[in-house]
Order: structure tokens, then sequence, then C-alpha cells
């Protein structure tokens, strides 16, 4: 098989199963193509994007600006790695720091690198700054998290699926219920060797849960009560998605330290970050910590365009102005139907949970007819179905889209 032949959506499907490692379960639909909120498969149907790579493709997918950004920059100078200085990595870190109020960024790849980056570097601040006794140092985290798939991250996950036989696993992490103000004090008062607490603002992989209002403010006091660093894990909930810059915007809440990733690289190019003020990161000295690729010319040039896009076309205004139209005409439909219980999420983060048990097909087949009838979502835990369409979506694109959905659903009441 040559190259560069066309390839039907059977083919490729065939493809990666033969070739590739089979660690994803994707829908099967096959997509060559994208601009603004919609994807084209290999056989030409269009259809609306309604998850952005789990938000990676928050200003839609191909922005001119980005893509033109990623392709001047790869046409002068690609990779020097950080054994020598490049013209681009610093303006990005400027960028990125002003924007978000920060001294310092260190940049990374993706969102996992970012999350791993995050806890070295609360250990570090805990032995050398806050005096934690070496090697004694524990992060609290949430259940039902999901900061990637790195073996220190799955030792902190409760999902048996990406923790089960992947043993021995890392200590140092005290888990407890999310959105559990009680849990997180006696957590505190309970062990005097906590340096941090990692946190999703929203938890999205888990079935976009939101906490209840005042939770971040509360945990951001106290951390400051108790001098531990309170850790944003914003890679997927970050740049613009819930109708903020940061879905810990909504609480006006300031974190330690700051996990970015996915839609800092508009879905051009891998692109992550992590971000603290002096008093944090310069515990990180030469040869602590890297990336060959993290910090490259390319993933500077993208970074600074893919938040300019943010800035430039009010992607945040709109994500919230949007998001709250969907849950309202989402609200109407669950009123008088049988197959879903609810709707929630912030801005253009939202799920719906269907009326069966989490062991059923039900969303998956649910999935499966949107797709039939152009529109791209993906289950998660089962009976869960995540809606997170591009930021540059119009108010008449997202009542097409309901109108999809709702006629979809129909099909399903019992």
């Amino acid at each position: 098989m040559a190259v560069l032949e066309h390839l039907t959506s059977q083919q490729a499907i065939d493809l990666e199963n033969k070739y590739g490692a089979h660690n994803y379960h994707p829908l099967p639909v096959v997509l060559s193509k994208g601009e603004g909120v919609h994807v084209w498969d290999v056989e030409g149907k269009k259809y609306y994007d309604f998850l952005s790579a789990y938000s990676a493709v928050n200003q839609g997918h191909c922005h001119p600006k980005i893509v033109g950004a990623m392709t001047s920059q790869a046409q002068t100078l690609t990779l020097t790695s950080r054994a020598f200085y490049n013209d681009m990595l610093g303006k990005f870190e400027k960028y990125a720091s002003e924007t978000f109020n920060y001294d310092k960024l260190l940049p990374m790849n993706t969102g996992a690198e970012a999350v791993e980056t995050a806890l070295k570097l609360c250990r570090k601040w805990a032995y050398e700054v806050k005096g934690i006794d070496e090697n004694e140092a524990e992060i609290i985290v949430c259940e039902n998290n999901f900061h990637g798939r790195t073996t220190t991250i799955i030792s902190f996950s409760n999902d048996p699926v990406a923790r089960k036989n992947f043993g021995p696993y890392t200590k140092g992490f005290i888990k407890i219920e999310y959105d559990n103000l009680q849990a997180l004090e006696n957590a505190l008062n309970s062990n005097k060797n906590v340096a941090g607490f990692l946190v999703e603002p929203i938890q999205g992989e888990a079935g976009v849960y939101v906490p209840s209002e005042g939770y971040l403010t509360a945990a951001k006091a106290l951390c400051e009560k108790h001098n531990v660093l309170f850790i944003a894990d914003e890679v997927q909930t970050g740049i613009a998605r819930t109708g903020k810059m940061l879905a810990i915007d909504h609480e006006n809440v300031k974190a330690d330290i700051l996990i970015l990733g996915k839609a800092l690289s508009g879905g051009a190019y891998p692109v992550s970050a992590v971000l603290a003020n002096n008093s944090i990161m310069d515990v990180i000295k030469p040869g602590n910590h890297g990336s060959t690729f993290g910090g490259n010319p390319v993933a500077a040039a993208v970074g600074m365009a893919a938040l300019q896009v943010i800035k430039d076309e009010n992607l945040a205004e709109n994500a919230q102005n949007l998001g709250e139209l969907f849950r309202s005409e989402m609200a109407k439909f669950i009123e008088t139907s049988n197959i879903v219980n609810k709707v929630r999420g912030k801005g253009l983060l939202n799920a719906i949970l269907i009326n069966d048990t989490e062991d059923s097909d039900t969303a998956w087949n649910i999935c499966l007819a949107l797709r039939d009838n152009g529109l791209l979502a993906k289950p998660t835990h089962g009976n869960i179905i995540r809606f997170a369409p591009p930021l540059v979506m119009t108010k008449e694109q997202l009542l097409d889209c309901v109108s999809i959905i709702t006629k979809t659903l129909k099909q399903f009441e019992k």
C-alpha cells in the first residue's frame, strides 16, 4: 500500500487495529480534514465536532493564525534543545506569564508531563522552603481525578482500567473526596507533611463534575492556612473553555502552581506549561528537570498565537454565553425526556447523564447515532456524554447542534 494512497474508513480502521497498540477505543469514524467547528471523514461527510480533541481545539480546527505561526516558524528553526537559547522561548514565557499573572513559566509538551512537573516542583519546594523532611512530603488529590496516565499519576487514580496491573505504585499521595471541604481540612489537620493540594476545578473525564460554589475559594484558604500549595490542573478547563480564561477565575482564585496544556497549542502542536511565582519556581535548578522538545521554537510560536486568538476573538465570553444557552435548551428537553436525567457544566464544557446504568451501551449507541446525524461526541464513564465544541462556534451553529442532539435522543426514548 502506497503511503499516499487514499484509504476508505474501514481500511484506515483495519490498519490501526493491526499495527497499532489497542490503548484506545475510538468512535468508528475516520477524520481527514478540519476547519473551525467542523471535521470531515475520508468519504467527505461533514460533522460538527463536539469534543474538540478533549478541549485542545478551543480555537477551532486549523485556525489560520495558529497554523500560520507554526508553519512560519517551522521554516526557520524547529528545535535546538535547551542546550542553547532560542529567540522564541523567552517571548512565549513573557507573554504567557503576563497573561496569567505569574513570574515564571516552565515549558513542557503534554498535559501529563506538565502534571508530573508540578508534582516535582511542589515536592522540591516542600523540602527546601517549607522544611518537610526529605522523602516525607505528601500531596492531597481527589478521588475520580484524571491527571494523565503516567506511572506516578495512575498511582493516585482510582480508575481500575488506568491503574490495574501497572504497579508497583508511587507513594506520597492522600486521596480525598472531591468537593468535600471537611475531608480536605481533616487531611490537612492530620498530616504535617502535606506539601500541596492538586485539584481539577471541574472534573472533566469523571463526567464534567462542577464543584459547589465557593469550594475552590475555601480550598485555597485552607491551603494558605496550612502553608500548602494549591495546584490547579487546568489542562482541560483552562484557556477559555469554561467561560473565563481559567476555571478558577470564576471564584477569583489564584493557584500557587498552574498547569496548562491542550488549548495552549490550539490543537496544532504539543504545548504545555507550569506557571508559578519566583518563591516557588526558583527551587528548580539546572539539571533538576527538562525536556528536549519542551520550549522549542515552534511550540513557543504556536503558544503565543493560540493565546492571542483567544483574546482577539473574545472566546471566553462566547463560551460563557453559548454554554448558558446550551444548558437552557437541554434543560427544556429534559423536562419531557426519560432518556436524559441531567445536564451540567460550565461554559462550553458540558455533559448529559443518560438514564441507564454505567455498564450499559446506551450512551455509546447514542454517540453512534449522533455521528450518523452529523455530530461527534464520546461517552465517559459509561452513561455520561461529554459535549465540548470549539469555542469559535456561533449561536446559530449551537442551536443547530442542539436540534441534532435532541432529535437523536428522541430515538432512544423508552
